[in-house]
């Protein structure tokens, strides 16, 4: 079989919502919404090998570290690990005071029973009942008409009720989930949530969790929105609902679906840790929470340390964390190409300058350093660099600032040496070709010994101890100054004759005792630019190594 040609014979677009006047578009998200974490249910469903009781303690613990105050601990009907685990928790003491563990279960009595019974002893708690609504689930999976999956929700509906008066010392929450909402008819979705509340009873001081989810992702996230904002203004009661998201990443927009349902007028969202979930995952809670952070919105959970997050959920889930995977992958905050390298180079200068702490450094949304990643990352080198980026790499690795036309002309040594290599190079590879290049002067011609300076009137006068090409020599030079006495030096002894066009040098560091850095630029009598650097304790002695080096560059 190969794709059709004409795919609208097999599949159709789907329908759009009549919702006039829609108000979503025009809305900002201004504050955080509830967050709900199914990792630990949802997710673990979804994985090759399931969490056992350490790894979903380990999870539960992380979660709370972050600062979820709900978390969905598992599906306490599907047998007795699950069970065990989750009352477990409870008889522990484990869950803290401010947090609220959540349990799912089909519209069954005796699963729902279960379900309360794993909770039992908890100080609140969530109840999360759901039933399958859409067309294709009554026609295909179960053979019923509307009326009896509405009273399919309708009996839940009544063994939550009777559930949590059976079991009064817990403050017990209710949830209702119109399962594949997304693909169901509208109306009929708010008509089983308002049967379900009629037998609830919500108010707004104990209000009802009403789940709409994308339980298979069928069309763009507008459309998710306008499902959202139209339950929400036709919802009976709706100020005595929590209106939830659950959205799956099946179109790949997942995080898209769940902001614009945000927007649309919902107060919550469950999702998993790095999108994981049922083919190809639920939202990504990192991603929308960050996604807030960028706009200036506190989300409420806290990722400063988001590499100790992605280990921990990696060691449970036995799955990786993409490396783009955006905000916590290894390699978001990577720039190869030079442009980019370039861009964020002078993004980082350019704050060192300002005055306040806004953020703005190209093609970085984040400061690395919020989520506990260093500067060190930023900018990696291969044949894809630029100049930029190799000079960040030693400002970086070894605190020298490179002359921009330096920059220049040592990019061609690392791209030579990046295309012999055929692989990405490391600060230790750029160190040791720039070393090579400018400042080891074994086997070179010029190697300094000794020198000393006099003056003659208005000149200066260097007076060296060289090694010429592995000889011994005394050499003298005049001019005024110290750099052109020098050139003077090497030219009277045999060496090239140039004149300097640039000369610049910075400490390395800070304190009484460092070292210095000198950069030169000269020009020889036939036009070739030949650069040289030193360094040194005493700030005249690299000027001199700077001289030596780029004469050795001839």
């Amino acid at each position: 079989m190969t794709m059709l040609r004409d795919p609208s014979v097999k599949y159709s677009a789907f329908p759009q919502i009549p919702l006039s006047n829609r108000e979503w578009p025009g809305r900002v998200t201004t504050q955080a919404p509830i967050w709900l974490s199914t990792d630990m249910r949802d997710g673990n469903q979804a994985l090759i090998d399931p969490m056992d009781a350490e790894k979903k303690a380990r999870f539960f613990d992380l979660l709370v570290r972050i600062g979820l105050k709900e978390i969905e601990v598992g599906f306490p009907s599907a047998g007795a690990t699950e069970f065990d685990f989750i009352s477990g928790l409870v008889k522990s003491g484990r869950i803290p005071d401010d947090v609220t563990p959540q349990v799912l279960t089909q519209s069954r009595a005796d699963l729902i029973r279960t379900s309360f019974d794993s909770l039992a002893g908890a100080k609140t708690a969530i109840v999360h009942v759901y039933n399958a609504v859409s067309p294709a689930w009554r026609k295909i999976v179960f053979g019923m008409e509307m009326a009896d999956i509405k009273q399919i929700a309708i009996e839940g509906a009544k063994q939550l009720r009777d559930n949590a008066a059976r079991l009064p010392q817990t403050d017990w929450r209710f949830e209702y989930s119109p399962e594949t909402f997304s693909t169901a008819e509208i109306d009929f979705s708010i008509e089983v949530c308002a049967a379900v509340m009629d037998i609830l009873q919500p108010t707004t001081d104990n209000p009802i969790i009403l789940n709409l989810p994308a339980t298979v992702e069928a069309a763009t996230p507008n459309i998710y929105a306008d499902q959202i904002e139209y339950f929400a203004k036709n919802l009976p009661g709706r100020d005595k609902a929590i209106i939830s998201l659950h959205t799956h990443n099946d179109r790949g927009t997942g995080v898209a679906a769940a902001e614009l349902g945000l927007l649309a007028g919902a107060d919550r969202v469950e999702g998993c840790l790095f999108g994981n979930g049922e083919r190809t995952g639920n939202t990504c809670l990192v991603t929308i929470a960050l996604n807030m952070y960028t706009q200036g919105v506190d989300p409420e959970l806290d990722f400063s340390n988001i590499d100790e997050v992605i280990q921990t959920v990696e060691y449970c889930n036995q799955l990786p964390v993409h490396p783009r995977h955006p905000y916590g992958g290894e390699l978001v905050y990577t720039a190869f190409s030079g442009s980019h390298q370039d861009a964020i180079k002078k993004g980082f200068a350019a704050r060192e300058r300002q005055n306040d702490e806004r953020w703005e450094v190209p093609y970085l949304p984040i400061d690395p350093a919020d989520l506990g990643r260093s500067y060190e990352a930023v900018i990696r080198v291969n044949s894809q660099s630029g100049k930029g980026g190799v000079a960040w790499v030693l400002e970086q690795d070894k605190g020298l600032k490179l002359p921009k036309k330096m920059q220049a002309s040592f990019s061609h040594v690392v791209q030579a040496l990046a295309d012999e290599t055929s692989r990405e190079l490391g600060a230790e590879d750029i160190w040791g070709a720039f070393d090579h290049a400018y400042l080891v002067t074994e086997g070179k011609r010029f190697q300094l010994v000794d020198w000393s300076e006099s003056h003659a009137g208005t000149d200066r006068i260097f007076a060296g101890k060289l090694t010429i090409d592995g000889t011994p020599r005394s050499v003298s030079g005049r001019g005024n100054g110290l750099m052109s006495s020098v050139i003077a030096a090497l030219a009277e002894s045999g060496g090239p004759i140039m004149d300097i066009v640039d000369y610049s040098e910075h400490a390395i560091g800070q304190g009484s005792n460092v070292q210095a850095a000198a950069y030169v630029e000269c020009r020889t009598a036939d036009g070739k630019s030949l650069f040289g650097c030193g360094l040194d304790t005493d700030v005249a002695t690299a000027s001199v190594r700077a001289i030596l080096s780029a004469a050795n560059g001839a």
